[in-house]
């Protein structure tokens, strides 16, 4: 009987799986593989694509084995594309797979079809074809919530995949899309002057403009304190932050002592969680404008 071992290896590259075509090239017959089959060596995952060995793949390797089955042209994209990349952080229970037009279905892969994918819409990751960061964002928009997109968008500029240029080509290209209507309302928010703060601040000033509210000064300083967002007239502060920010016990008492001190010299200081501020926004600024009005007129 031939070896094994050529599969073995092949396998371990690929994340514990390979396609019946490459056991063909490996020299394996028809037979070998049945029998390898009936001997739960060989445990099929989809049609044309075997685990080797083992019933359990990782998350990695039912990406491939997805896109293996898919054929020539197949990439992961969508949600699971976005996983990959990190833009996600829950894998979905079905991989996602683009082909071209003339893909057949396949049973536990969602399969999207498109006409023709450009070479520089599709790249590798980890061993796997995927669609590039760009593209992902694109097809993610059109299949999730404007709130995942968001987050999804906020997560390619922290690990530093997102590439405006690159996604205002794309746009260009797809400009009457679905996908390029809503994927330009998540941009919005990354186009403002100040698009390398962080992403809650980003979220308090578009809350801000949208309730007519006078956009503060953002990270100055006041006496001795730095301020997350200032209003100088009012004398009015915002600080936005989270327990992470703190770090320790320590750190959040002496937070605690600068808003104190600062009330004593005559500033308002509001904290203010920036969970808050990614789930009602709106609700926040409201607030603000109501606690700036209470100041304009009760200096």
């Amino acid at each position: 009987m031939r070896s094994l071992a050529p599969l073995a290896d092949l396998a371990e590259q690929q994340y514990g799986v390979v396609t019946y075509r490459q056991m063909r090239e490996l020299g394996l017959s028809n037979g070998h593989i049945h029998r390898a089959s009936k001997a739960s060596r060989l445990r099929r995952v989809h049609r044309g694509v075997y685990a080797v060995g083992h019933k359990r793949l990782s998350r990695h390797g039912h990406c491939l084995a997805a896109v293996l089955a898919c054929g020539s042209g197949a990439v992961l994209s969508h949600r699971s594309a976005a996983w990959l990349w990190g833009f996600l952080p829950r894998f979905p229970s079905e991989p996602e797979v683009t082909v071209p037009s003339k893909g057949h279905r396949r049973r536990a892969i969602r399969v999207r079809r498109t006409a023709g994918m450009p070479d520089r819409d599709c790249t590798t990751r980890n061993g796997i074809s995927v669609t590039s960061t760009t593209r992902t964002l694109f097809d993610l928009a059109g299949v999730v919530s404007s709130r995942d997109c968001s987050g999804a968008i906020d997560r390619a500029k922290r690990t530093g995949c997102l590439n405006l240029t690159e996604l205002d080509e794309l746009l260009a290209r797809r400009s009457r899309t679905v996908e390029a209507r809503l994927l330009r309302q998540a941009l919005a928010l990354y186009r403002k002057p100040v698009y390398d703060r962080a992403r809650s601040e980003l979220l308090f000033l578009d809350a801000l403009e949208q309730e007519g509210v006078s956009l503060p000064v953002l990270n100055c300083w006041e006496g001795k304190w730095e301020i997350d967002a200032y209003w100088p007239a009012e004398r009015f502060a915002v600080e936005v932050d989270g327990w992470e920010a703190h770090g320790s016990r320590e750190a959040f008492e002496n937070d605690r002592l600068r808003q104190e001190e600062m009330e004593l010299a005559g500033i308002n200081c509001v904290p203010i969680s920036a969970r808050r501020i990614e789930t009602e926004p709106r609700q926040v600024a409201r607030n603000i404008r109501v606690l700036l009005s209470r100041r304009r007129r009760d200096p």
